[in-house]
C-alpha cells in the first residue's frame, strides 16, 4: 500500500499542490467565516478525493499487467469517490452519481473477468520433427500411445482419442469389452498362437480364404509372424475378421474396421510402427525393431498407397476429429459413423451396427416413443442428443454402450451443427441433401 500511496503522489503531485494553495488562499482571501468554513471543507474533500483518484491510478497502472487480480480495486475506488463528491457538491451531483454508477458496473464486469481462469498468451511451442527412426523403444512406445489415445499416460483416460481413432471401437485393458471391435490386450501373443493358426485364417493360401478380401494387395500373401498378422489386420481388416466383430449380415465374412493407413485416418507406416510398439511394450514385452515393424507393413502395402507423415507433428491429447471445416462427408469418415452406420448420400456409409440414419423420418416417431426418456423436442435437438448422449434413447434392438460417447468432446461445435443439418433432411425413399 505504502508502494502504491508513493506512485500516487508521484503521479498527482502538481494537482496536490494546486489544492493545498486553493486550501491557503481561501483562508486569506475569504472574510466570511461561514463562506471560509464551507469553502475549507470541500478543498479538504477536493484534496481527499484527489488522493484516492491518483492512489487507483497507481492501482490500475501497477496491475494491468501480470498476474495480480487487483485491477477492479482502481474503478471500486473510483465509484466511491465519485459519490463522495456527490455528496458535498450538489450541483454536480446527478452528474457525478451517474459517472459513479458507470464505473461500479465496470468495476463488476471487469471483476467477474479478471477472476475468471488466465490463459498467458504467446506464440506456439516451436514444432520438432519427429525421426521415429532413431528413437529408442519406450520412444516410440509413447509416440504410439498419442497416436492412439491423444497423449502419454492417457491409455486409462475415459474418452481419450489420438489421431488414430482405435479406442473408437477396441478396448485396451483386462475386463473392458467391446462390442464393436475385439479388446487388444494380449494381441502380440494372441496373434502368433491363435490368429494366424485358425483354420479359417489359411496361412500360405490366401485363395482358399471365404472372407471379403482375399489378400490386402495382389500377391501380398498371408501373415507368417504375430508382427506380420498385426500390420495385414490393420491393411486388410477384411482379410480375416475375428468371429462376432465383423457386419452384421455377413457372416462375419467383412469387418467394420477401416484400413488405417488409407483417410481419412491415414497413419504413415513409421506411426503404424509407433502404435504396434505400444502393443508390445506396454505389456512388457521386447518389441521387433523399428526397421521390422515397417518392414512387416512393407508386405501388405504397396509403396503408392504408403502415406507419407502428415507434417510430422506430434500427436496433441484431447484433439478434435472434426473441426466443422471439413465438408459433412468427410466429419461423418472421420469420426467413423460410416463404419457403423447407413447414412443416404454419405459415400461409403453402410454400416449395420448402429441403426440407418434417415433422421428426418426417424426422429419425430422416437421423440413420441412411450419409452424415450430424453428432452429433445424437434428433430436437430433429437440428433445432437443422439450424438453427445447415445445411451439417453437406444434404438431397438441395437444394444446399449455400442456408440462411443465422446462426439461430444472430440467433435467441434461447427462439426455437430453440420451433421445435425445433414440428418436432419434424410428422409427414407426420399433423395438425400447435396453434401457441403
Amino acid at each position: 500500500m505504502g508502494d502504491l500511496i508513493g506512485q500516487a503522489l508521484d503521479i498527482g503531485w502538481p494537482a496536490l499542490a494546486l489544492l493545498v494553495g486553493l486550501l491557503v488562499y481561501f483562508q486569506v482571501s475569504i472574510k466570511d467565516p461561514v463562506a471560509k468554513k464551507r469553502a475549507t471543507f470541500k478543498t479538504f474533500i477536493g484534496i481527499i478525493a484527489a488522493v484516492m483518484l491518483f492512489i487507483a491510478i497507481a492501482n490500475y497502472k501497477e496491475n494491468f499487467y501480470g498476474e495480480n487480480r487487483l485491477l477492479p480495486v482502481s474503478l471500486v475506488m473510483i465509484t466511491s469517490l465519485a459519490f463522495m463528491m456527490g455528496i458535498y457538491f450538489t450541483n454536480l451531483a446527478a452528474l457525478l452519481k451517474i459517472g459513479g454508477f458507470m464505473f461500479f458496473v465496470a468495476a463488476a464486469l471487469s471483476g467477474y473477468g479478471n477472476w475468471l481462469p488466465q490463459v498467458e498468451g504467446g506464440f506456439p511451442p516451436k514444432e520438432e520433427k519427429l525421426d521415429f527412426s532413431s528413437m529408442t523403444p519406450q520412444q516410440l512406445a509413447d509416440e504410439g500411445e498419442k497416436i492412439i489415445f491423444g497423449g502419454i499416460g492417457q491409455n486409462k483416460v475415459q474418452g481419450a482419442i489420438g489421431k488414430g481413432q482405435c479406442p473408437l471401437c477396441h478396448a485396451f485393458h483386462a475386463g473392458m469389452l467391446g462390442e464393436r471391435a475385439p479388446n487388444l490386450l494380449g494381441l502380440p501373443e494372441r496373434a502368433g498362437k491363435e490368429r494366424i493358426e485358425d483354420p479359417k485364417y489359411h496361412k500360405g493360401e490366401p485363395a482358399k480364404r471365404e472372407y471379403a478380401d482375399k489378400e490386402a494387395c495382389p500377391g501380398c500373401g498371408t501373415a507368417t509372424t504375430a508382427q506380420e498378422y498385426i500390420a495385414e489386420s490393420h491393411s486388410c481388416p477384411s482379410c480375416y475378421v475375428v468371429s462376432g466383430y465383423g457386419v452384421k449380415g455377413t457372416n462375419d465374412k467383412e469387418s467394420p474396421m477401416p484400413k488405417i493407413h488409407k483417410p481419412p485416418i491415414s497413419l504413415s507406416l513409421p506411426e503404424l510402427a509407433a502404435v504396434d510398439t505400444w502393443l508390445y511394450v506396454r505389456e512388457g514385452r521386447e518389441a521387433p525393431s523399428f526397421e521390422e515393424i515397417t518392414k512387416s507393413y512393407e508386405k501388405f502395402i504397396p509403396e503408392a498407397d504408403r502415406p507419407k507423415m502428415t507434417e510430422d507433428k506430434p500427436a496433441v491429447a484431447g484433439a478434435l476429429l472434426a473441426d466443422g471445416s471439413e465438408p459433412v462427408d468427410q466429419i461423418f469418415a472421420k469420426a467413423q459413423c460410416v463404419s457403423c452406420h447407413t447414412i443416404p448420400g454419405i459415400p461409403g456409409a453402410t454400416g449395420t451396427i448402429g441403426p440407418k440414419l434417415v433422421e428426418g423420418t426417424n426422429a419425430p416417431t422416437r421423440i413420441k416413443d412411450k419409452d424415450y426418456k430424453g428432452t429433445a423436442k424437434s428433430t436437430p435437438e433429437y440428433i445432437m442428443e443422439s450424438v453427445v448422449s447415445p445411451s439417453t434413447y437406444v434404438v431397438k434392438p441395437f444394444p446399449d454402450n455400442t456408440m462411443p460417447k465422446v462426439f461430444g468432446q472430440k467433435l467441434s461445435a461447427g462439426a455437430l451443427k453440420k451433421i445435425v443439418d445433414y440428418l436432419s433432411n434424410v428422409y427414407e425413399g426420399k433423395e438425400p441433401p447435396k453434401i457441403s
